[in-house]
């Protein structure tokens, strides 16, 4: 996250008060920051960095949804297993879906789902990280971030789509506000690779994000002098840093500037811009909202934006609960696509729907669906992706893969060869070990 700081403890507090410093991330300038960042991307464009523009809208479905209850509905199952929801027909012929989804249905010839992705870990915590990770990795007994995060790894070979926009951005909803997930995270690739936290609900009527305003009573037009005293103390880095990393980075602390500066990033995220009849299709909720901001910042220059749509853990009462969730999902992914596609922006932004597992396929003794990773359901659209499609298929309790089994691996590398990332990347891990940023898998060709 960007903040600007004023104000210093210790000795010198009064001089650093006057002048002030620049702070982006939860590190000052004598760690790592954007315009280090910043400097790592111009570095990587020298060795062949992606030049396409695409970019990635995540709607992250936290708890692992219902495959039988979204886009895998077993209508002939008996009803234990087929749950207390029915299927309806889609736009194209012979695809049906659950019918709590009858936006999708309506454009389902513009969107395609992976039926048969699994992996073999049912705890929440290694699946999610296995699943923005492409790797096993992290656990609940040890939560540490092993690696980087499909958003961190887009961030650190593809940089912003525009300057002046972080790359990477993550709206987190409701009680997850304060959540700062490891998943999601850079790992060894550092905190400059992290996400920028939308810390407030976009639906929320008094809507502002933090850290993009300078503080009141700095007058924007005394940035020059904030400059200077960083300029003094990258003199001061360097006196101990011999690798010759910092030359330049005057310059890229102007654009880690201009991120505040230029109010390019403050009319992204001001999702009130938009005509109150678009905000009502979209859903006026967090979800609903958290899918037109990330329409808006991905025009804007984002290239990867994830939606934070929590609390699909329906242990007990799925009938409510997914009730409850559909009412937002499929509003908000369905306009969406369509938004896209009116503004001419369907054929350069992915569409990803997905979860970290699905739910058991009978209905237990509280009327809900424990947690399965032996099959689950994932939704793309746009972006490159081949529109229409059904991969692979369930049996017919929706339990196993019987047809084209799909790695999380297999959806990152999809997403990876659209982007124009090169999987076989490698980046130093802590202990200075070459790591590639997928080490299984390969695209889904029937997607491509």
């Amino acid at each position: 996250m960007l903040d600007i700081t004023f104000g210093g403890r210790g000795q010198n507090r009064a001089r650093v008060s006057r002048r002030g410093f620049l702070r982006v991330g939860t590190m000052t300038l004598g760690g790592l920051t954007l315009a280090d960042a910043l400097k790592q991307r111009a570095a990587a464009a020298t060795a062949g960095r992606p030049s396409n523009k695409k970019s990635v809208i995540f709607f992250w479905q936290d708890g692992g949804p219902s495959h039988i209850e979204t886009y895998d509905p077993k209508p002939e199952a008996p009803s234990e297993f087929r749950g207390p929801f029915g299927a309806i027909a889609t736009a194209v012929p012979g695809v049906f879906i659950n019918e709590l989804f009858p936006k999708h249905a309506a454009i389902m010839d513009k969107l395609s789902i992976i039926r048969s992705v699994c992996h073999d870990n049912g705890d929440h915590y290694t699946a999610q990280s296995w699943v923005w990770t492409g790797y096993f990795g992290s656990t609940n007994t040890n939560p540490a971030p092993m690696y980087p995060s499909v958003g961190s790894i887009i961030s650190k070979v593809r940089g912003p789509n525009q300057p002046g926009l972080p790359p990477y951005v993550a709206i987190p909803p409701g009680r997850y506000l304060n959540m700062r997930p490891g998943y999601q995270t850079g790992a060894y690739l550092g905190v400059a690779t992290n996400p920028f936290c939308v810390d407030a609900d976009p639906n929320s009527d008094h809507f502002q994000v933090q850290n993009l305003e300078f503080p009141v009573g700095i007058n924007p037009g005394r940035v020059v002098d904030r400059q200077r005293l960083l300029t003094g103390l990258d003199r001061m880095r360097r006196t101990v840093d011999t690798s010759g990393q910092i030359d330049g980075i005057d310059r890229f602390n102007q654009i880690a500037f201009d991120l505040i500066s230029s109010g390019r990033a403050r009319k992204a995220f001001d999702v009130s811009q938009e005509d109150a009849r678009l905000r009502d299709r979209y859903g006026r909720n967090s979800v609903g909202q958290g899918a037109l901001l990330a329409r808006r910042l991905i025009e804007a220059g984002v290239t990867f934006v994830s939606i934070h749509t929590a609390e699909w853990d329906n242990h007990s009462n799925i009938e409510p609960g997914m009730k409850n969730h559909a009412a937002s999902l499929d509003p908000a992914v369905a306009t969406l696509v369509e938004d896209l596609a009116q503004r001419g922006l369907y054929d350069d932004v992915i569409v990803l729907v997905m979860g970290e597992f699905g739910r058991t396929p009978r209905v237990n003794v509280n009327a809900g669906r424990d947690h399965w990773s032996n099959a689950f359901s994932v939704l793309l659209a746009g972006g490159g992706i081949q529109p229409g499609r059904i991969v692979g298929k369930t049996d017919d309790k929706a339990a196993w893969p019987i047809e084209r089994p799909v790695k999380p691996a297999d959806v990152l590398h999809t997403v990876y060869q659209l982007l124009g990332v090169d999987t076989t990347i490698h980046f130093l891990n802590r202990a200075g070990r070459p790591i590639p940023i997928l080490n299984e898998g390969e695209p889904i060709a029937e997607l491509l």
